[in-house]
């Protein structure tokens, strides 16, 4: 057999142009996948379209750096080497040392300014055993230490680019109760600009019917050193896609795909999810169950509120169960799932597991539920999701063993059932998580 390499040319060609076709939020979104593309990029096509894509994209620029470092190494101690990591350093070399003038200066502030905050974590470590009183007044003199003096330059967290940092809350800062790495959090004032559409009919005339203000918002961000954030900026990726699939089938379902950036070997940046508690809050603030917790925040079963809240419930609660099965998200448990301020439930911190595990659905879950739940979901664009886990497979995350991966995760799916089947299966899958011993003995520690 002849191999045609004229032929693996224009397909690996039409890759890259394919990429330079579609926009820019797009691109960003898939920017993980772009750069695990290099591995299969003996041609050099992927290579000249990062390069051609980080003079005219500044930010493009900053996340594919970031990206690259933090797949250098398969371990968060950098001890076990990529093997695409020559080409990695070789590539994000070339793209920095392309940088000058006004570029130049923005990538060298933005970096200094996020060097300076990851500093941090490092630094409250040591203190991580140390007396409660010690881990409270320590972090305070850390964080009075860290000053934001970049106010015009445009700086922002690498998490959210819509914004600029332009101030520290310096009494936030605090790192994370009971994790061994000392991730910390803190609250920053961020510039956005908005658009205001002006309904004065003298506008019309006049030809201003929109002009655009600046406002200021105070932003929480985690930041993480020494544990791996890839695996959940996969599970958000996939999440983000499962939200467009309800959205273009009209289901009127609620996910939340917070964002999450690795910017290096074992570090990255996680946006906090506003206006939201965590069930093991809940219960430290003696709420002793989810139906009395909406029942006093939204003035009893019957008010409007209380209506709306328990359907926004059900709706991310159906949504979370879809997404949570597909991908058999591992340690569920109250520390890692949210309620906010409308009553969706969120969950934050994921593993991707793809093999046999359960999602958590409690008693209090099917109270507040009303006693039952809803049908089961079969509607999947799933070759897209397969796309996007297939790509990663030569990342080595732990969750990843080959192949073998990607049939587990297209099993998932159950492609062979119909629709009344799917539905009648699925309901089965709930009925399996409905107090699951797995699910919820991580709540009894």
């Amino acid at each position: 057999m002849i191999f045609d390499w004229g032929f693996l040319l224009r397909w690996t060609e039409t890759r890259a142009e394919v990429l330079k076709q579609h926009p820019v939020d797009l691109t960003f979104f898939f920017v993980p996948q772009v750069v695990q593309a290099l591995r299969f990029d003996d041609l050099g096509y992927i290579a000249q379209f990062i390069f051609e894509t980080t003079k005219v994209l500044q930010l493009f620029c900053h996340q594919i750096i970031w990206n690259m470092k933090a797949n250098c190494y398969k371990d968060d101690a950098a001890e076990i080497m990529n093997p695409l990591k020559p080409t990695l350093d070789w590539m994000a070399d070339m793209v920095v040392d392309s940088l000058s003038g006004d570029a130049r200066a923005f990538y060298n502030r933005k970096f200094g300014f996020f060097n300076k905050v990851t500093s941090i974590p490092g630094k409250l470590k040591p203190f991580i055993k140390k007396s409660k009183p010690e881990k409270k007044a320590r972090p305070s003199k850390i964080i009075l230490g860290f000053d934001l003096t970049f106010v015009d330059i445009g700086v922002y967290l690498p998490s959210n680019s819509e914004g600029s940092a332009i101030n520290i809350d310096k009494k936030s800062g605090q790192p994370l109760q009971s994790h061994p790495k000392a991730p910390f959090m803190a609250t920053f004032k961020v510039r956005k600009e908005r658009i205001i559409i002006d309904s004065d009919p003298k506008s019309l005339l006049n030809g201003a019917l929109k002009k655009h203000e600046e406002y200021d918002i105070w932003q929480q961000a985690i930041f993480k050193v020494g544990d791996d954030c890839q695996q959940d900026v996969l599970a958000l990726q996939i999440i983000a896609m499962f939200k467009n699939i309800f959205t273009s089938i009209r289901l009127t379902l609620y996910l939340l795909p917070y964002r999450v950036t690795a910017t290096a070997i074992g570090c990255g940046v996680i946006d906090v999810v506003p206006n939201a508690i965590s069930r093991d809050k809940m219960g430290r603030a003696t709420v002793n169950d989810l139906l009395n917790f909406f029942i006093s925040k939204y003035r009893g079963e019957e008010t409007v509120a209380s209506q709306c809240a328990h359907l926004n419930f059900i709706q991310s609660m159906a949504a979370c169960f879809v997404a949570c099965y597909i991908l058999q998200i591992k340690d569920r448990h109250n520390g890692n799932i949210m309620i906010d301020g409308e009553g969706h439930i969120i969950h934050i911190d994921f593993g991707v597991k793809f093999e046999p595990s359960s999602f958590k659905l409690t008693h209090e879950m099917v109270v507040l539920i009303g006693g039952r739940y809803s049908q089961g979901y079969e509607l999947f664009q799933h070759p897209m999701l397969i796309s996007t886990a297939q790509l990663m497979l030569g990342t080595g995350f732990p969750s990843f063993k080959g192949k073998l991966t990607i049939k587990h995760l297209k099993d998932q799916f159950a492609l062979g059932l119909n629709e009344r089947q799917a539905a009648e299966w699925m309901m089965g899958i709930v009925h399996n998580a409905h107090e699951n011993v797995r699910s919820t003995a991580y709540d009894e520690f």
